[in-house]
């Protein structure tokens, strides 16, 4: 099984912003009902700027088995952070999970 999907710790743990081109009502893939205005050229995933923060289209329980509810029309940071990066380390770390690499 893809360590992700027993993860989500990067969903939970980071902002994420993206170009408003993005978005399904401009000709892109995410659903713009999951996403908040930033300004005239950015957005952001709804609930990725709350404290905690925790992406709205997360499914699951954190460390145990989650899953995403628009993977295949993610935005563009999502398909670009790296499992077992920097960044996905610092996320584990915060939820109390060991690094990949330890799995």
């Amino acid at each position: 099984m893809n360590p992700c999907q027993s993860c989500g710790a990067c969903c939970a743990s980071f902002r994420v912003d993206f170009s408003v081109h993005e978005l399904d009502e401009m000709g892109g893939r995410v659903p713009s009902g999951l996403a908040v205005e930033v300004n005239d050229s950015l957005c952001r995933m709804r609930g990725t700027d709350h404290s905690p923060p925790r992406c709205a289209a997360l499914t699951g329980r954190v460390g145990v088995k989650v899953a995403c509810g628009i993977y295949e029309w993610r935005s563009s940071p999502c398909r670009e952070f790296e499992a077992g990066s920097d960044a996905c380390q610092r996320a584990r770390q915060r939820h109390g999970l060991v690094p990949l690499a330890d799995i």
